[in-house]
């Protein structure tokens, strides 16, 4: 590797409104812009560039300084951070009660391209600065002790106006001298987590980075199934949300895009019916289909079929047994159930017929061993202007549009190049992370025509030679449900 590196106060607001930063001008190619920082105050940042293969630049980026401190801020009775003003109004009585001055803050949080703006309010008491934090812990004791929720809160991580500071990665890979391919990963199961080091180790990977959002609310021995479509060397091995944005990966291309899947079983004797789902958690009169790939047993309470290479039902059997290599399983339960006891006995084949289609071009994917897919959270760029996707994604809440958090991004150029970024945050005078439009503005800066928003918080990790290069905010390395991989070959 070669290596050369390039020179480059506290205040609760009575009311927290996030504006979109001007955008800049659009990159024509995969070069680090030499424009000013485009979050916070604009600062010039300081950044080391290693070459990691060729083709492969990555970028250390620093950015920014810490002059924000702690707050507490007292829960509404529901639990959450904001509400409505006369809740407000009442939960600050009750401060008042405890002996303490509160203030009423109005928060904003903005508009994006499918979700109008919404506009709340906290309640907060006091204000220290960042290495005071034991005061904000000992008046929301106080607090505590006098029956109210309270939490302490860090005001870098409201998504308002900042000066950071920043810590960001930032692997910039030019399609015209990179040599090698992309791929993705679910690690050895799809039930299973596994961490981006052990996934990009597995395979060699000159790079890699989380994929996203999984599956967290299900079965614990199941939260490694991603939220969206996955397609690793060709096989579909999670079903699409309708519309959802995701990124498809063949050879050295990346595409951002939104997708729809379609699995549909057919009898040998001319029935066909819907496959709800592939390698998750069934619900009531669900038929699931399970490959080889899943790494858990079939739900029990149902019927099994197992089908082998040739599309022959095998046998059927009760269900909450193992899909063996070779097989996959059609499981229903109720409905569904009866469906496989009268359409998919021993013997006949079961035809299952996959579709993957891109909702922008509207023609299907070709299932092909060179295709990958990722899906993403966000969509955060398209056609070159900040449009963000936030509720069609299932992320429009204040927490994730308006909070900063860790950020891992993926963006592509005019010229097909890739841009994988990761900005850390959670980690008080260190680094703030970015909000949705904050990440938005950091990928149209970096040149990005189209960009999406991966998983991120503490999932948010970048791997380079087998080595985490950002700073997790856990701590340590996250298990997570895929990761997109940069290969040598």
């Amino acid at each position: 590797m070669s290596r050369r590196t390039l020179a480059g106060g506290l205040a609760i607001a009575a009311a927290l409104t996030l504006t979109a930063l001007p955008a800049t001008a659009e990159q024509q190619s995969v070069r680090f812009p030499s424009a000013k920082f485009p979050l916070g105050a604009r600062p010039v940042p300081t950044k080391t560039m290693t070459t990691v293969a060729q083709g492969i630049d990555l970028y250390d980026v620093k950015a920014g300084t810490s002059t924000d401190g702690y707050t507490v801020s007292i829960l509404m009775p529901n639990g959450r951070d904001a509400g409505a003003l006369s809740t407000a109004e009442t939960v600050a009585a009750e401060v008042e009660a405890a002996g303490e001055t509160p203030s009423v803050q109005k928060v904003v949080r903005p508009g994006v391209a499918d979700a109008p703006s919404q506009t709340v309010y906290m309640v907060r008491v006091g204000l220290w600065s960042l290495k005071d934090k034991k005061k904000a812990d000992e008046m929301a004791k106080k607090l505590k002790d006098a029956g109210l929720k309270v939490k302490v809160d860090y005001l870098g991580d409201d998504g308002v106006k900042t000066t950071g500071p920043w810590q960001v990665k930032v692997a910039l890979i030019d399609v015209r001298t990179f040599r090698g391919s992309y791929a993705a990963s679910l690690g050895t199961s799809v039930a299973k987590r596994e961490t981006v080091s052990s996934m990009a180790k597995a395979r060699k990977a000159l790079l890699g980075v989380n994929g996203g959002f999984f599956n967290i609310h299900t079965s614990p021995a199941l939260r490694g199934e991603p939220l969206g479509a996955s397609v690793v060397g060709g096989k579909l091995l999670s079903e699409a949300v309708p519309g959802r944005s995701a990124v498809v990966l063949k050879g050295r291309t990346a595409k951002i895009t939104e997708l729809k899947s379609t699995v549909t079983a057919i009898s040998q004797d001319g029935q066909r019916v819907e496959v709800n789902g592939i390698n998750r958690a069934t619900t009531t009169d669900e038929l699931v289909l399970y490959t080889e790939e899943f790494g858990a047993k079939t739900p029990t309470g149902g019927v099994d079929a197992v089908i082998d290479a040739n599309n022959k039902v095998v046998g059927l059997r009760a269900s909450g047994g193992a899909v063996t290599a070779g097989m996959r399983v059609l499981h229903g339960n109720g409905v569904a159930a009866d469906w496989l006891n009268e359409h998919a006995w021993q013997d006949w084949k079961v035809e299952i017929d996959t579709k993957l289609v891109d909702l922008r071009t509207k023609r299907a994917l070709q299932l092909t061993p060179e295709l990958n897919v990722i899906a993403g959270g966000v969509g955060l760029v398209r056609n070159g202007k900040v449009k963000i996707t936030a509720k069609l994604d299932g992320h429009d809440s204040i927490n994730m549009i308006l909070r900063r958090h860790p950020r891992t991004l993926l963006g592509t150029t005019r010229n097909g190049s890739l841009i994988l970024a990761t900005i850390d945050g959670r980690q008080p005078g260190v680094t703030v992370g970015a909000n949705f439009v904050e990440a938005a503005q950091f990928m149209r800066w970096m040149g990005a025509t189209q960009a999406i928003n991966l998983d991120g918080g503490g999932s948010t990790a970048m791997v380079v030679g087998n080595k985490v290069v950002n700073r997790p905010s856990d701590g340590a390395e996250r298990a997570v449900g895929d990761a997109l991989l940069v290969l040598p070959q």
